[in-house]
């Protein structure tokens, strides 16, 4: 049993709870000596903790459990920190979904405009936390779940020294599903970016390709529960050459994902600032012992599953294969070397070494990727140095945005919206690389 003391940098969030409940299933291979809960938000922060707390004495766990709001503290000693941080909050959010939506955009917190301003306000808070990292626990892995997962990881390891490897529960759900319908021994090829990825290829025991099988047979990919089910046309798909992600509906039916954000009462922020606010109910409730079912409705389904089996994977040098965001290093061919991609990798003591991808001849994947990736390192460039002429080039490439007039103004109102969080935009405070 290996012993581990991880920090959670955003333990306010209602999913600290999943994340525990991974731990504490794995307690045969995982020993969680330390867990420090820091939070800025002290309301937050003290009612998630009190639960966890909770949980964790009722199994008897050994655990010392530490709540703050001050970083460097929380750094102290850790192996592992997770980062699962909103900037801005729910209200951010609700501005991303909401602005895009008066200019004819899909506004949403993970692509186009709306997952722009999110990284926008990310990445310089992440800067600060891989520097105090650096300086205080460089032998510590980073585990990002902050989204935009993909983008915030690419920041990461091309600009600073810190070990990160980038974490979403897309592809354990898409590839979990897929083996429902063919077997558990299915060998599935998976390739993409973070919230833009595609199973290509499933082979069965005898190495019989069945993906065209599962087309033929009315296959239905599984679609997370924050996002509206419009469904994939099923030539669509045989047209692609894939099972898209859930994410990828905002691509391929745009016209209705917009007509249904027009025409909701609520937007997907509002509606999870409700089952926040529920969920913060339930956790102070002292008979509130371990993780309440209505945490599925948040999104994270199998969140702590890919967190916890990640962990335990590098603490105890398993060698296994996850699937994960970190740099190709030639695990796509046309991608470059110092991408972040979602991919298969090694995951040991030394972190995430990617596997070679089958190769694929698919121009319409390989097309969306390449662009949609220059899009993720305009948005890159312009967190970090708060360039307008890099913010506009990568939304004129986006394919859910691309006219100038409607994605400057778009732009430019969402700007104004967010000046409290973009100081590299309002202030000249730039971001500096800390790579080596």
């Amino acid at each position: 049993m290996k012993d581990i003391n991880v920090t959670v940098i955003g333990s306010g969030s209602t999913y600290c709870p999943e994340l525990v409940d991974g731990f504490l299933k794995r307690r045969d291979s995982l020993r969680l000596k330390r867990l420090v809960l820091m939070d800025i938000d002290e309301r937050k922060r003290t009612i998630v903790g009190a639960m966890i707390v909770r949980m964790l004495k009722h199994v008897g766990a050994d655990t010392e459990v530490v709540m703050t709001d001050d970083l460097d503290a929380a750094l102290q000693g850790a192996d592992f920190v997770v980062t699962q941080i909103r900037v801005g909050k729910l209200h951010c959010r609700y501005l991303d979904e909401h602005i895009p939506v008066k200019f004819g955009y899909i506004g949403q917190e993970t692509t186009g405009i709306g997952g722009m301003f999110k990284a926008l306000r990310t990445i310089p808070v992440m800067a600060h936390i891989c520097e105090r990292i650096e300086a205080i626990c460089p032998d510590a892995f980073l585990i990002n779940f902050t989204n935009p997962s993909g983008i915030v990881t690419d920041f990461v390891l091309n600009n600073t020294n810190v070990k990160c490897i980038g974490l979403c529960n897309v592809p354990i759900d898409m590839v979990d599903t897929v083996k429902e319908a063919v077997g558990e021994d299915a060998d599935i090829t998976y390739l993409g970016l973070n919230h833009l990825s595609w199973i290509t290829s499933v082979l069965d025991k005898d190495g019989n390709e069945k993906l065209y099988d599962l087309f033929d047979a009315g296959y239905a990919p599984s679609v997370m529960a924050n996002i509206q089910d419009d469904g994939f046309d099923l030539n669509c798909l045989k047209a692609v050459g894939g099972i898209p992600s859930s994410y990828l509906q905002y691509y391929y039916d745009r016209d209705k994902k917009i007509d249904h954000l027009k025409e909701s009462l609520k937007s997907r922020a509002q509606v999870c600032m409700e089952i926040e606010e529920e969920l913060l109910r339930l956790y102070q409730d002292e008979s509130v012992v371990t993780k309440p079912a209505v945490l599925d409705q948040r999104g994270g389904h199998k969140y702590s599953l890919v967190a916890c089996s990640l962990i335990d994977a590098i603490a105890n040098d398993k060698q296994e294969v996850h699937i994960v965001n970190t740099l190709n290093q030639g695990a796509i061919p046309f991608m470059d070397d110092d991408d972040a991609v979602e991919v298969a990798a090694v995951i040991g003591k030394d972190g995430a070494k990617p596997l070679p991808v089958r190769p694929t001849w698919n121009r319409h994947i390989k097309g969306l990727m390449t662009v949609v990736k220059q899009y993720e390192k305009l948005t890159v460039e312009a967190a970090m140095t708060g360039s307008d002429a890099a913010a506009m080039n990568a939304l004129m490439i986006h394919p859910l945005c691309g006219d100038y007039e409607r994605s400057y103004n778009c732009f430019y109102e969402m700007k104004q919206a967010n000046m409290e969080y973009l100081p590299q935009f309002w202030l000249g405070k730039t971001v500096k690389s800390t790579k080596k």
